[in-house]
């Protein structure tokens, strides 16, 4: 079993429900088992103008799979999401990014790990403090509390949102 962390983000339709039904498929995986799972912050968007804020959270996995089989299964959830890739760091339904997979370090055409951005995103960084702890150290043994501490500044918030589903999640409200 490997230990991997997924970055959730959406800032399209509901991305409250796109969470919470991207973390039930992978529970409901027998391949899969969520191990943690962070607070959800909202956080301003990075990339083109005009774009409504984010909601992100990170999980914690559980994996037999290979790293490039979790990605693919990763890339399914957010198609079935309803993902649509047209403009880089564009507004999108869900993205999950793999940021880690154990200790695995990889630069390939599909796969670059750890997440190549990890250390620029407030928004990665302080879910991933939250379900990892500061003691996680990253394949090149930095610590996650000292690149939050240096990483550039982004309006990120803590929301009140919980990984269960309320009756007003079901609605097409965007964060």
């Amino acid at each position: 079993m490997t230990r991997a962390y997924v970055g959730l983000g959406a800032n399209l339709g509901n991305p409250h429900r796109c969470f919470i039904d991207a973390h039930d498929a992978l529970s409901a995986r027998p391949d899969v088992e969520v191990s943690g799972r962070s607070a959800i912050y909202r956080s301003a968007p990075v990339g083109p103008a005009g774009q409504a804020d984010y909601l992100n959270a990170v999980l914690a996995l559980d994996t037999p799979l290979d790293a490039l089989r979790l990605l693919r299964l990763l890339q399914m959830l957010e198609n079935d999401a309803g993902r649509r890739r047209e403009v880089r760091w564009g507004p999108r339904t869900l993205d999950l990014d793999l940021l880690l997979f154990g200790d695995e370090v990889r630069s390939e055409e599909d796969l670059t790990l750890p997440h190549p951005r990890i250390a620029e995103r407030n928004f990665v960084l302080q879910p991933l403090l939250d379900v990892a702890g500061a003691d996680l150290r990253l394949p090149g043994g930095e610590r996650l509390d000292e690149l939050l501490a240096r990483c550039p500044a982004n309006a990120l918030q803590r929301t009140p949102l919980t990984w269960e589903a309320p009756s007003s999640a079901r609605g097409g409200s965007t964060p």
